[in-house]
Formats: C-alpha cells, sequence, structure tokens
C-alpha cells in the first residue's frame, strides 16, 4: 500500500535512507544526519505541493519517495520537483521502487508539478534503469563532483515533462 508518510514513519524512513548511507554512492550524504534534522526534512515537505510517500506491507515501511521543491524560492521553477526514492535493501528487485515512481507520476498534475528532475549518481544503474522505464531521460551531467572514499563520480540528472 502506498500513503502519505506520516512523522510516526520517519524512523522507518530514516532506517532506509541509512542503509544508502552505508552503502556508498546511492546519496551524496556521507554520514547518518540528526534526529532533528531529518525533522526539519520531513516537516519542509508539503503535502498538497511536494509530499512523502511510504511503501507499506503488513505495517512495515518498505520504502519511500519524495518529492522536493527543483531551486526551491525561485518562482519560475515551482512547476519542477525532485523526485527521489529508496528501497529497503532487504526489498530491492520485488516492484518497490517502480510502485513508487509511479505513483508519483500518477499525482503530478494533482500536485500541480509539470516536470520531475531526478538527480542520481553515476554507477548507480538500478536507479538510472527505473527512471528511464518511467520515460525519464538524461539532460544533464556534472563530472566528479561527488567525493566519496576517495572516488570521484559524476551527478546523472534525468528528467520528464508530465504534461
Amino acid at each position: 500500500m502506498i500513503r502519505l508518510a506520516e512523522f510516526e514513519d520517519l524512523e522507518a524512513i530514516d532506517a532506509i535512507y541509512n542503509q544508502a548511507i552505508e552503502n556508498g554512492f546511492l546519496t551524496a550524504h556521507t554520514e547518518p544526519l540528526t534526529r532533528s534534522e531529518r525533522e526539519a526534512w520531513f516537516r519542509r515537505h508539503n503535502r498538497e505541493r511536494h509530499p512523502i510517500f511510504v511503501y507499506e506491507e503488513q505495517n512495515r515501511v518498505l520504502g519511500w519517495v519524495s518529492l522536493s521543491p527543483y531551486r526551491s524560492g525561485r518562482q519560475a521553477l515551482r512547476e519542477v520537483a525532485e523526485i527521489s526514492f529508496y528501497v529497503d535493501f532487504d526489498s530491492h528487485d520485488s516492484g518497490i521502487g517502480s510502485a513508487l515512481v509511479d505513483h508519483c507520476v500518477q499525482q503530478a498534475s494533482f500536485l500541480q508539478q509539470r516536470i520531475y528532475i531526478a538527480i542520481i549518481i553515476e554507477g548507480n544503474s538500478a536507479s538510472i534503469s527505473l527512471m528511464e522505464k518511467f520515460g525519464f531521460e538524461r539532460w544533464g551531467y556534472l563530472p566528479e563532483v561527488i567525493r566519496y572514499r576517495d572516488e570521484k563520480r559524476g551527478q546523472v540528472y534525468m528528467g520528464k515533462i508530465l504534461h
């Protein structure tokens, strides 16, 4: 089941995100965020325009997706959202990521979003393939902007015009 995230889901959301941090090259964070940082992140998401959704099965959050303002505060970009998604490592390859992305694509008109952008670390072929599956195209590339454990990687910008 996919539903709007509640504050009570933040612990599960954090646990999933921390898996990505620990794995490396799935997010640009290299250390877990503090509880207060995560609470502030959660509160910045407006349910009407930039929600967080969770995928729940048997009362357990197995994945989540968030829509965030792209370049917040710039009015001409108000119809553009950055989409980010994470799935519990034990549930990879189960279709949860696809279900979450599909849900956001279906909600775009309702959320008054016209364009989604995904910013993916170079080498994350699973996320790139998932975005391509939903019609996202490579719109840009920033070489060597990520440095983690003495390795450099780029960021791939993928986008989709929704309507």
